[in-house]
């Protein structure tokens, strides 16, 4: 058979077709170099690998040492191979020192999440490769940088969460003297709400200084306690053993101790706040007044007036929203900073908390929208918040019992702090003063919101919706729409 007839009778389906020279294949567009002068850290505790662009030098890949010296070192040799942009990827804390001196050497730095370096089948897992895995990631663009707010704010968020440090400390040495009182048959942490309040403290003093009869322990009693003196004379009667009094004591050491080390942390967190640039001056733009009706710090609050300080930062009071406290705020300004921009939208603020669905399709079915797991004290504050203004009578509070109806109580938790992340970001990015507008008002608009749809459904179905006249005799209210 000839052969130019085998070619006549070709399908043209199997003809392949010549692609122009001028379009690139989709793999061609994504793996575009994107930073030529990257390069790539794998951090340990004992020694640092680092990997340069192979054209650059001769071996591209270093072993340091993680004494400050070879801190420097890392800088200069980097520096010296023309690199912009640092990659590095690390677990604990052994990656803050290398990050704080090449970002003082004017280099560009990002820290990598692990998850998104491990998930890759057969990669020979060694320090050596690690750190040319990263450059090679970098280089093409695809890692993202971990949110790391500005100096100022790690300051104070380092501060503050030795603040909750210390303060979990303290907790836990009330519960051994609350052990030790158990011991000894001394149940006064029934009688009253707190052994560490005014009463519990002059009491445990006493029995220290070797007071033993309730008759004159229960002379120390508050006159606010709601516990009679009959009453706390009885919970006093007890066995008082010295190995429980030396625990008990050492415990009230260790409390006292920790309470001091408190005092000097909000010390400290005031000196850094004064030193913050302000949006605003309270003198010229008087701080607006309190919703709150507690005059004097509550439970662990900071002893310093935080509401002035945040006020003055921020540029606006986000106390005025329901459920954030100053100390809530603080939080928020050590742990999310003040530049909203470095998330585009409220979505991707509400994602990168983890408060939002994170939608999981296979199939063109929904196979997840639970929310993801992440590590964020930011995201903690949120959920507090929203805990904390579940019973008020305001709109969000409204909105978490709707949604509790409908939900359960754990999904209209993190939809409302999801509500109260967006409500702050606005406010802190567009300077928006927030307006609370109750709980009537909120029920009325989702009142109007349900009538529509039944008036569409209806119509639908070719009905038509006639109110009764008690409906028609209700006035309507108005207003505002809030923040969020």
């Amino acid at each position: 058979m000839n052969t130019t007839s085998k070619k006549r009778t070709r399908s043209p389906r199997n003809v392949k077709k010549k692609r122009p020279r001028s379009q690139k294949s989709l793999l061609e567009q994504k793996l575009a170099m994107m930073n030529p002068n990257a390069a790539g850290i794998d951090i340990a505790s004992r020694e640092h690998w680092v990997c340069v662009p192979e054209d650059r030098v001769e071996p591209n890949v270093r072993q340091f040492g993680t004494f400050t010296c070879d801190l420097y070192a890392i800088a200069a040799w980097l520096k010296d191979c023309d690199i912009t942009s640092v990659a590095m990827e690390s677990t604990g804390v052994y990656w803050i020192p290398l990050f704080q001196v090449l970002e003082r050497q004017g280099l560009e730095v990002c820290l990598v999440n692990a998850k998104h370096l491990k998930n890759v089948s057969n990669r020979p897992k060694t320090d050596r490769l690690d750190c040319q895995w990263i450059q090679r990631l970098h280089s093409y663009g695809l890692l993202a940088a971990s949110f790391r707010p500005e100096d100022e704010m790690c300051q104070l968020r380092s501060l503050l969460r030795h603040r909750d440090t210390l303060i979990q400390e303290s907790t836990r040495h009330i519960q051994h003297m609350q052990k030790a009182f158990h011991q000894m048959n001394l149940i006064l942490d029934t009688v009253i709400s707190n052994i560490t309040g005014a009463t519990g403290l002059r009491i445990i003093q006493a029995i220290l200084d070797g007071e033993r009869r309730p008759e004159i322990l229960t002379q120390y009693r508050d006159f606010r306690i709601k516990a009679t003196e009959e009453e706390i004379a009885k919970s006093l009667e007890g066995t008082y053993r010295e190995e429980h009094l030396f625990v008990l004591r050492q415990a009230y050491t260790a409390y006292q101790f920790a309470q001091q080390q408190i005092m000097a942390c909000d010390q400290a967190v005031e000196t850094l706040l004064k030193k913050v640039d302000k949006a605003v001056d309270a003198n010229h733009r008087p701080l607006p007044a309190s919703t709150s009706s507690h005059r004097k710090p509550q439970g662990h609050e900071p002893t310093y007036h935080a509401r002035s300080y945040v006020y003055e930062i921020y540029g606006v009071d986000l106390t005025q929203v329901p459920g954030f406290q100053a100390s809530t705020v603080q939080t928020l300004l050590s742990e999310v900073g003040r530049d909203m921009t470095k998330w585009k939208t409220e979505k991707h603020f509400t994602s990168w908390l983890g408060l939002s669905p994170n939608a999981k399709r296979s199939g063109g079915k929904n196979q997840s929208m639970k929310t993801r797991k992440v590590q964020s004290r930011a995201a903690l504050a949120f959920r507090h918040a929203a805990r904390a203004v579940s019973q008020s009578h305001s709109s969000i509070g409204a909105f978490y019992r709707r949604l509790r109806s409908r939900c359960g109580p754990s999904k209209a938790l993190t939809a409302t702090a999801r509500k109260l992340a967006v409500i702050f970001y606005h406010m802190v990015k567009e300077g928006k003063e927030y307006q609370e507008l109750g709980e009537a008002y909120y029920i009325k608009q989702h009142e109007k919101r349900q009538l529509k749809k039944l008036k569409t459904q209806a119509r639908l179905l070719g009905f038509d919706l006639i109110p009764t006249p008690t409906a028609l005799q209700q006035p309507e209210s108005g207003g505002k729409e809030n923040t969020g």
